[in-house]
């Protein structure tokens, strides 16, 4: 039987692309504008940063926040919103003065990091159960941090995808549903894969991941770049469901620029139909990832 599979689009993202694609969208108008884009393609869930309107770079302030979501749903758009955490733990060493941060470190609170969250009760947002090695800057999230910001997020009825790029993340996260910190009895993970230094976007990295997986777990993955459609289909295959966007990959195709979210959606769309099974609606997905109870049991 042909089954739904979640679709999320995860917009723009926080690095640097704009000049490499002008159709990344950096304005909160314009990041609800491919929200909005995106759902009517197909994608259930959009995946949210958002970006300073006059620099374009990475921003955590929660007022672009704010507006990006009332944009969204004073349009009557339904999709899911998730929004990210994972801006607040960069470090940037100098391996001759490894006690002092170079330009470009970003730590933040736990309170911090999740008061866009807390203000505007999106429907989902993303944990980052990840500690490593990023280009020439560490990515720190530690067990003390992971367990605050999770209380938090979960005290107001929000659900969690814990991101993981490799096995030694995806065993900390099954530790924190062990643990009793993650307290969802269909607790997300959003497998991340080809991004240096975490796990290579194969197939069989996705299969491994996904064995080690607790067995009440819901489950997506995707692949950054050139990655990005084959690791569609590598997660229908295998049973997962799927994200694609340009915070991931910014072409259709070798050479071709994508002008929007919308047509990478509707390629995993078309990947997704051409397997046998089909993309999930937003009740569905709703329905899938049991959020109205999560909700519930928050009030």
């Amino acid at each position: 039987m042909a089954r739904p599979v979640i679709v999320s689009c995860a917009v723009t993202g926080g690095s640097d692309t704009k000049h490499i694609n002008p159709a990344v969208p950096v304005t909160p108008e314009e990041i609800a504008s491919e929200i909005i884009a995106a759902h009517g393609a197909g994608a259930a869930i959009a995946h949210v940063h958002v970006r300073d309107p006059k620099t374009a770079k990475a921003s955590m302030d929660p007022a672009l926040y704010k507006e990006v979501v009332a944009r969204v749903r004073d349009a009557g758009c339904p999709i899911l919103l998730n929004l990210t955490t994972g801006p607040g733990g960069i470090l940037v060493v100098d391996p001759d003065e490894p006690h002092k941060f170079r330009k470009g470190s970003h730590l933040s609170s736990a309170e911090e990091r999740v008061a866009h969250v807390v203000e505007n009760r999106p429907e989902m947002c993303t944990l980052d159960v990840t500690t490593m090695n990023y280009s020439d800057m560490a990515v720190t999230n530690t067990m003390a941090m992971l367990d605050k910001m999770a209380g938090m997020i979960q005290a107001v009825g929000v659900k969690i995808e814990m991101e993981v790029f490799d096995t030694g993340q995806l065993w900390h996260g099954a530790e924190m549903c062990k643990r009793g910190v993650i307290t969802d009895p269909q607790p997300l993970f959003q497998l991340c894969l080809g991004i240096p230094w975490g796990g290579r976007a194969e197939m069989e990295t996705m299969a491994l991941m996904r064995d080690q997986l607790p067995s009440n777990a819901v489950w997506a993955s995707f692949g950054i770049s050139r990655f990005e459609f084959p690791m569609v289909a590598a997660a229908v295959v295998l049973g997962g469901h799927v994200r694609v966007g340009m915070e991931d990959n910014l072409y259709l195709s070798r050479g071709n620029l994508t002008p929007g979210n919308a047509p990478l959606v509707q390629r995993a769309v078309e990947i997704i139909t051409s397997i046998g099974d089909y993309p999930a609606s937003v009740d569905e997905a709703r329905g899938l990832l049991g959020l109205d109870q999560l909700r519930a049991a928050a009030e």
